[in-house]
């Protein structure tokens, strides 16, 4: 009788905890002491959206460029990583490096084309580059267009893609490394069309990533550092 008595005073005290609000709902609770299949969380990967066959990148003339060694250039286009020339194609060939590797791996979905148009590209000075760094700020448009229909299906929208851009001794010991300005623009905007143009899927634990279009994307873009932390 005692014993009936403890076992059913332990039931009242865990119907009381639960009407308190105290309890654990039962699609969570525990189950021989283990938990339950909706707590296990399995990884996520990126699922493409589209199967990108084209990048088409254009750097309108009438963006301003800047060659003042200054903090901060009143310009649209400011770009000290390469020999002075042609800031626009220079430009231009960066943008098409990082958006044609982000999108390498994507083949899923309707054929489509990207449309960039760049509206800033304002990268850090020598003066600012080797005192206390800075942001690289990079901006486009972006529109996805239908290859079969020329539909734009996506956008037109605007992507920001600024990353942050080491200094002063940091700066130095990158760029001895091979991690120049360049490397890490076209590395950040490689992740951030990747993230633009996909899904997140949480793949169940216990599960085997069995299907390659779906960590493709996450697997083929190294991620960069930003100024709000890492993207994937």
């Amino acid at each position: 009788m005692k014993a009936a008595f403890r076992v059913l005073m332990f039931l009242v005290a865990a119907v009381g905890l639960t009407a308190c609000g105290g309890g654990i709902a039962s699609r969570n609770a525990p189950l021989d002491g283990t938990l339950s299949v909706a707590t296990k969380q399995g990884p996520t990967v990126m699922v493409p959206k589209y199967d990108v066959q084209q990048v088409n990148v254009t750097v309108p003339e009438k963006l301003r460029v800047s060659e003042a060694n200054m903090y901060y250039p009143l310009a649209d286009i400011v770009w000290r990583g390469e020999a002075r020339g042609n800031r626009h194609l220079q430009v231009k060939s960066i943008l098409e490096e990082g958006l044609t590797r982000g999108t390498a791996a994507m083949h899923s979905g309707r054929p489509v084309a990207l449309d960039v148009e760049v509206t800033r590209f304002h990268s850090l000075t020598e003066k600012t580059r080797y005192t206390f760094g800075g942001v690289h700020s990079v901006k486009f448009t972006l529109s996805v267009r239908d290859l079969t229909t020329g539909a734009i299906v996506d956008g037109p929208r605007h992507v920001v893609a600024d990353v942050k851009g080491a200094g002063g001794s940091q700066a130095i010991a990158e760029e001895q490394m091979g991690r120049t300005m360049r490397v890490v623009i076209t590395e950040h905007l490689a992740a951030v069309i990747a993230r633009e143009l996909s899904t997140p899927v949480s793949v169940p634990a216990g599960l085997p990533e069995t299907a390659p279009q779906m960590a493709a994307v996450s697997q083929s873009v190294t991620p960069a550092i930003t100024t709000v932390g890492v993207i994937y």
